[in-house]
């Protein structure tokens, strides 16, 4: 902990923009309704990644050419290796210095191993995907002062301004973007989930208006009644300058020169939206941006990501977090006596339906080494040598604890006399996930 607290040893304020909801009339009950973007918002993709038919079907098959593509260009295959061997109390510090000490060629081409200090076993899958879903919960954590939580909700993160004050912050961005590419180039999932406008600056796609609906909708509503209204009759009071609370002083930032001096109309509201909405979405990030692009590039081919929205760049690298029951059951092999009609396995799905969807995705966790779902759902997940389902074993004693195997998404689960008792034992392991049982 001590080389995060050197790292990030400041203390940060937020930063707030004068809203300019403030100087906007409310709108009226009766007006028309905002137009939804066609790109919805981040929660709902992750909570429902499931798209139409035909937008799927094409998702589908970009995504296995772009596979085929890196695979063919020889991405991750080796022969040579890329070996990352991890302190589990110094995650970051050791992610960071030997990542960053990669060459690209390394990044792109080498073979990806894992393993933790003073831990056995080879790494067959597990332990680089517990990597990155580790690595991705400390290095996208809003504590750690590189990223923070958009204005809609607490869980899709954006670049946060204040990471200018992080010691050695273009590096750390640049590291991010490493991050990122190499769980794209792997196939691992992140526990991470960004805002739309991240996806696209990803991509290198230009922004619009719509985007700002997944990053702050109050801010976008305020904006959309602007576009939509005839506003020469309207005292706004706007002009071309926005302002900024910074550490407690009030700063203002001019959107072009001399824009305090300029009054918005309805002549030259669509210069306004379009510089106010550039502002609002790379205020004070655009070069940690830039450093994060950059690093991700160094691993991934940007032309070959182009084939993506930043929708699709979305589900690729992020899955989705919300558990479809009926899909993991339908997907879920068994082993030695046990199956789907087994009383033991009744109670088993019995007991995973009372399970809230935090604790399903905690036992997916202790189970695979990732919480996240493949777009494709359960029947994409990937073992030690490829896709692998779900499994569970009928395995050990009444009294002992459930165990798994990451490597091959395998959960070990006794034959258990009570419904009762086995709920409790998955409990356990869904609470102690890292203190027992898993190999």
């Amino acid at each position: 902990m001590g080389f995060v607290t050197k790292m990030f040893g400041i203390v940060f304020s937020l930063l707030f923009e004068q809203e300019i909801m403030s100087y906007v009339p409310a709108v009226p009950s009766n007006a028309r309704s905002p137009q939804l973007s066609p790109q919805a918002s981040p929660g709902l993709s992750r909570a429902n990644a499931r798209a139409p038919a035909p937008y799927r079907r094409d998702f589908e098959a970009k995504l296995r050419n772009f596979y085929r593509k890196l695979e063919s260009k020889g991405y991750g295959q080796g022969p040579g290796k890329l070996k990352l061997h991890i302190r589990r109390d110094h995650l970051l510090e050791d992610a960071f210095s030997k990542i960053m000490a990669a060459s690209k060629k390394d990044l792109q081409k080498c073979k990806l191993y894992i393993t933790f200090d003073r831990e056995e076993g080879l790494d067959y899958g597990g332990p680089s995907r517990e990597f990155f879903f580790l690595l991705s919960r400390e290095l996208f954590n809003p504590y750690y002062g590189l990223f923070e939580y958009s204005a809609n909700d607490t869980y899709t993160v954006q670049v946060s301004p204040m990471s200018a004050f992080v010691d050695n912050h273009h590096e750390w961005f640049r590291f991010s973007g490493r991050v990122l590419g190499l769980a794209l180039v792997h196939q691992y999932l992140l526990d991470a989930f960004f805002t739309r406008p991240f996806y696209k600056a990803l991509l290198r796609l230009p922004v619009s208006l719509s985007d700002l609906e997944s990053l702050d909708a109050e801010f976008h509503q305020s904006l959309l009644w602007i576009k939509e209204n005839d506003i020469s009759s309207e005292v706004l009071d706007l002009t071309f300058a926005v302002t900024e609370e910074v550490f407690g002083q009030v700063v203002e930032r001019e959107l072009k020169p001399g824009g305090r001096n300029v009054t918005v109309s309805e002549a030259n509201k669509k210069d306004y939206l379009e510089r106010v909405v550039r502002w609002r979405l790379e205020r004070g990030v655009s070069e940690q941006t830039d450093s994060l692009v950059r690093g991700f590039y160094e691993v991934v081919d940007p032309r070959l990501v182009s084939v993506f929205d930043a929708r699709e760049l979305e589900l690729v690298i992020a899955g989705t977090a919300e558990i479809d029951l009926a899909d993991w059951r339908k997907n879920t092999e068994y082993r030695s006596g046990y199956h789907d009609s087994h009383h033991v396995m009744q109670w088993f799905w019995s007991a995973i339906e009372r399970f809230s969807n935090e604790q399903r995705l905690r036992l997916l966790q202790f189970v695979t080494g990732t919480s996240s779902i493949p777009y494709e759902g359960f029947a994409a997940l990937r073992g030690s040598t490829g896709p692998r389902k779900f499994c569970i074993e009928k395995w050990g004693k009444p009294n002992s604890l459930p165990r798994a195997h990451t490597c091959f998404n395998r959960l070990d689960l006794p034959p258990y006399p009570t419904p009762e008792i086995l709920y409790e034992k998955l409990l356990l392991a869904v609470e102690e996930t890292n203190t027992f049982g898993i190999e």
